[in-house]
C-alpha cells in the first residue's frame, strides 16, 4: 500500500460526492446560467458574509483576480516574503496586475499589523502606491500556521484607516476556522475579498470561489474573462464543491489529529532535527545536520511513504480525507524502523548500483 502524503490536492471524490456530481443541474456559466455554479458561488458568499462570489478554476486563479481587481499597474501589494501569492504562483502579480510586492519576513509565513504599517510607502511619486495587503491562512510554508483572529483585526483595522485592500489567500481557510474555533461570518467581516480553495481538504476535484461585494465580483467576473477563465456547464464541477461545503467542514479535525500523530513520530527518528508546531493538517520536518530533505523522501518512497522536500533540509507531509487510521497505522510501523543510515546511504547505494 502507497501511503501518499504529498499533497491534500491528491484526494480522489467520495463516491456520494460523485453522485452529487452527476446529478447536477447544470447551464452555461459564462451566461451565468448554470444553476448550481450560482448556488455554490452564492452558498460561499453567504458562509463568510459576503454578497457575491465567483467560482473559478484554481485558487491561483482567484488569487491573481483579486489582486489585479484591487490593484493598478505600479500599484504594490505587502505580504509575507512566504506567501504562495508570491513564490508559487508563476509571477503572477507582475505579469497579471503589474505590481510591485513588498515582502515581509513574519512569524512562519504571518505577519502584523506593526509589520504593515512599516511597510506601507509615503505618498511620494517615488515610491509604489500601496495598495493591498495579503494574507494566508493556514500558511502553507509556516507549516500551517494559522493566523490569530486578533492579529487581524488589527491589520484589517489599520487597512481600512489607511484606504488599503484586504485579501486572504484561503487555500485551507477552513482548517484554520476548524482549528481555532472561529465561525467563517467572524472571519469574513475583516476582509475585502477571500479566495476559498474546494480542492484541497474538502476534497473537491478542482475549484475555488473568490468571495467579496458586489462590485468587486463584478469586476472580478470581467477579469476572469480576460484571464480566458469562463467555463460552460461547470455544474458538475461546482456540485463536488457545494458538497465539499456541506459534509467535508467538520471532518479536518480528523486530518489535525493525525497529522499530530505524525510529528510525534517522527520527532523521535534519529534522521529528523525537530518539527514545526503542528497546527492543521501540515507536518514539516527538519533534517539533522548531515542528512538531505531529497535523499530522506527518495528513500521513503522506497518503503511506500510518499512526502515532498520543502528546500534542502525539509520535508512536508499533509494529511487528507484519503489518509484514514489504517493508513496512520501503517505509516508508524513503516517509518518508525528508519534511521539515519537507512537514509544517507539509499542515494549513494542507487547510484553505485548504476556502475
Amino acid at each position: 500500500m502507497i501511503i501518499d502524503l504529498r499533497s491534500d490536492t491528491i484526494t480522489q471524490p467520495t463516491a456520494a460526492m460523485k453522485e452529487a456530481m452527476i446529478r447536477a443541474q447544470v447551464g452555461d456559466d459564462v451566461f451565468g446560467e448554470d444553476p448550481t455554479v450560482n448556488q455554490l458561488q452564492q452558498k460561499a458568499a453567504e458562509m463568510f458574509g459576503m454578497e457575491a462570489g465567483l467560482y473559478c478554476s484554481s485558487g491561483t486563479q482567484t488569487n491573481q483576480i483579486a489582486i489585479s481587481v484591487h490593484t493598478r499597474p505600479g500599484d504594490e501589494v505587502i505580504c509575507s516574503d512566504l506567501a504562495h501569492v508570491y513564490l508559487y504562483e508563476g509571477g503572477g502579480i507582475a505579469q497579471n496586475s503589474g505590481a510591485s510586492v513588498r515582502l515581509i519576513a513574519g512569524d512562519r509565513g504571518r505577519i502584523t499589523a506593526n509589520d504593515v504599517l512599516r511597510n506601507i510607502n509615503a505618498d511620494d511619486a517615488h515610491y509604489p502606491k500601496s495598495t493591498l495587503v495579503c494574507v494566508e491562512n493556514t500558511m502553507n510554508k509556516g507549516g500551517g500556521a494559522i493566523y490569530d483572529m486578533e492579529e487581524l483585526k488589527k491589520i484589517s483595522d489599520l487597512c481600512r484607516s489607511k484606504g488599503l485592500k484586504f485579501h486572504c489567500d484561503g487555500a485551507r481557510i477552513f482548517n484554520a476556522l476548524v482549528a481555532s474555533n472561529t465561525s467563517s461570518q467572524e472571519f469574513g467581516s475583516l476582509f475585502d475579498s477571500i479566495s476559498i480553495c474546494l480542492s484541497k481538504g474538502l476534497g473537491a476535484p478542482v475549484g475555488s470561489v473568490l468571495v467579496g461585494n458586489k462590485d468587486f465580483i463584478y469586476r472580478a467576473h470581467r477579469r476572469r474573462k480576460n484571464f480566458g477563465g469562463g467555463m460552460r456547464q461547470a455544474g458538475f464541477i461546482a456540485a463536488a464543491g457545494l458538497y465539499a461545503l456541506e459534509n467535508n467542514i467538520e471532518r479536518l479535525k480528523d486530518d489535525h489529529r493525525r497529522a499530530t500523530e505524525i510529528g510525534i513520530v517522527l520527532e523521535k527518528l534519529d534522521w529528523v532535527k525537530g518539527i514545526f508546531p503542528v497546527d492543521t493538517n501540515i507536518v514539516i520536518a527538519e533534517m539533522e545536520q548531515g542528512v538531505k530533505a531529497a535523499d530522506a523522501m527518495n528513500a521513503l518512497a522506497g518503503i511506500g511513504i510518499r512526502c515532498f522536500t520543502f528546500g534542502d533540509d525539509k520535508i512536508r507531509m499533509v494529511t487528507h480525507l484519503d489518509f484514514h487510521d489504517e493508513h496512520l497505522k501503517l505509516f508508524t510501523e513503516k517509518i518508525s524502523k528508519t534511521n539515519r543510515d537507512m537514509i544517507t546511504n539509499s542515494v549513494s547505494e542507487r547510484i553505485a548500483g548504476m556502475y
